[in-house]
């Protein structure tokens, strides 16, 4: 996360802060966050430097339409300092932000294929046994990549049980061997 998303997200959180809207702006970022990593045109056009601000601009004011007006203000000022690009990750920045002030740990967890409601529960379980917090949001990843098992990170702690990683581990094994 670049430092000048940080410092955007913060601003809006007491921006929001002030005008007792920072729930409602959570959401909004939610929106925004999902919203964007979803499409990959929006982020296309988000990026391109060949589409004018403006025209970036009036696209965004019409997607996120039913948002705050603290979100339409941020996208106004983004574009004003030439840093709409950074939308995506100011979102995100204000949610883990916002979970942060009210305690809540945000974990992800990265499987081969869709986690199943009992698995999804055991991992909530490790998690909140791992922070001691009761208040947990759980991403899930798909990567078919790691072949099974899981890769859990709360913060800066990573628990990889992946059988991608246990391969790993056995092929550097038998190359000390031999």
């Amino acid at each position: 996360m670049s430092r000048a998303a940080i410092r955007y997200a913060k601003a809006i959180l007491h921006k929001a802060n002030e005008s007792n809207t920072e729930a409602v702006v959570f959401g909004d970022m939610q929106s925004v966050y999902k919203t964007i990593e979803g499409s990959s045109e929006l982020q296309s056009m988000l990026q391109n430097p060949v589409i004018k601000a403006h025209d970036k601009k009036e696209a965004l004011l019409k997607i996120f339409s039913g948002q705050s007006e603290a979100t339409h203000s941020l996208i106004k000022i983004l574009v004003a300092n030439k840093r709409l690009a950074l939308l995506s990750n100011v979102a995100e920045s204000y949610i883990n932000i916002y979970n942060e002030t009210l305690g809540i740990k945000a974990a992800t967890v990265v499987t081969a294929v869709a986690l199943s409601s009992e698995l999804e529960s055991k991992v909530m379980a490790k998690v909140k046994e791992l922070t001691g917090s009761e208040k947990v949001t759980l991403k899930s990843e798909i990567d078919p990549a790691i072949i099974g098992g899981f890769i859990l990170r709360v913060g800066d702690i990573q628990y990889n049980a992946s059988i991608a990683n246990q391969l790993g581990n056995l092929k550097r094994e038998f190359s000390k061997s031999i």
